[in-house]
């Protein structure tokens, strides 16, 4: 294998496995705790309700998006922001996210790892969409 295939190799690995934990994380706002339980826990950490809808979009959307491989170096940044406001809010309970509550740990390499794919971008193994790759150009 080339170094290229290997890079290739790792962009997909990381989205894919992102992706399906975003889709995850998302899907569990909206079926577990459901979306007036996940405003009122924005709430109660003193966050506008509305942030409860817009990190259910971009965890739903961003993980879609990131799975397919479009944009998703713009995509990866406001889901860096969303991982950090996990890690503040997950601060008060300890390092482990084992701890009742999380901990901080999980969400702050999650942070890290999509900086790796926003400095990586999509790789070989992604769908192409001309429109989005000429607008975007190397953010793409």
């Amino acid at each position: 294998m080339t170094t290229q295939s290997n890079t290739d190799l790792a962009a997909l690995a990381l989205r894919l496995s992102s992706g399906v934990l975003f889709l995850a994380h998302g899907w569990m706002k909206v079926s577990l705790f459901t979306i007036p339980g996940t405003v009122a826990f924005f709430e109660s950490l003193g966050l506008p309700g509305f942030f409860a809808y817009l990190t259910i979009l971009a965890e739903l959307g961003g993980g879609l998006l990131l799975i397919a491989g479009v944009a998703v170096r713009l995509v990866s940044l406001p889901l860096i922001a969303i991982l950090l406001g996990s890690v503040w809010a997950h601060a008060g309970f300890g390092w482990t996210f084992s701890n009742e509550g999380g901990g901080w740990e999980f969400p702050l390499f999650w942070a890290v790892v999509q900086g790796v794919i926003a400095l990586l971008g999509a790789g070989a193994y992604a769908l192409r969409l001309p429109v989005i790759d000429r607008a975007l150009g190397k953010f793409a």
